[in-house]
């Protein structure tokens, strides 16, 4: 049974997985701080208003914090305008600079005679009839 633990734990899934939360956790980590004290700041100087947390209006006593819900709102449109700048759009550039296209199979060679182009699975060219 502690064999088919260790084969569990070992599979690549299980691994690229525990991997892929470490790192995610720790990019969330700087995503947070890009946001906060760089993308936030920024905002608040254009918008003259550091904090909309105080924005609130009272019901019958009941009162309504709009402000954390526009908080909340631009926090998660700078995180998201983070991730696409600073991460989607250069891993898809870096993707298509890799992809090339493969370069295709030939399918004519030269006659070293007449240099003209034949098939290449041609035994004869056509043009001198030189032996391909």
């Amino acid at each position: 049974m502690l064999r088919e633990f260790k084969q569990f734990l070992l599979r690549g899934n299980v691994v690229d997985l525990a991997v892929g939360v470490v790192i995610g956790a720790a990019f969330g980590t700087v995503v947070t701080a890009l946001v906060t004290d760089l993308l936030t700041p920024l905002v608040a100087a254009v918008a003259k208003v550091p904090d909309f947390g105080g924005l609130a209006f009272t019901i019958n006593g009941s009162v309504f914090r709009y402000g954390h819900f526009i908080n909340a709102l631009i926090s998660f449109i700078l995180v998201a305008a983070a991730i696409f700048f600073f991460v989607v759009k250069p891993i898809n550039v870096l993707i298509s600079r890799s992809r090339k296209e493969p370069i295709p199979d030939p399918t004519t060679k030269i006659c070293k005679e007449c240099l003209s182009e034949i098939p290449i699975g041609a035994k004869r060219c056509k043009y001198c009839t030189r032996t391909a």
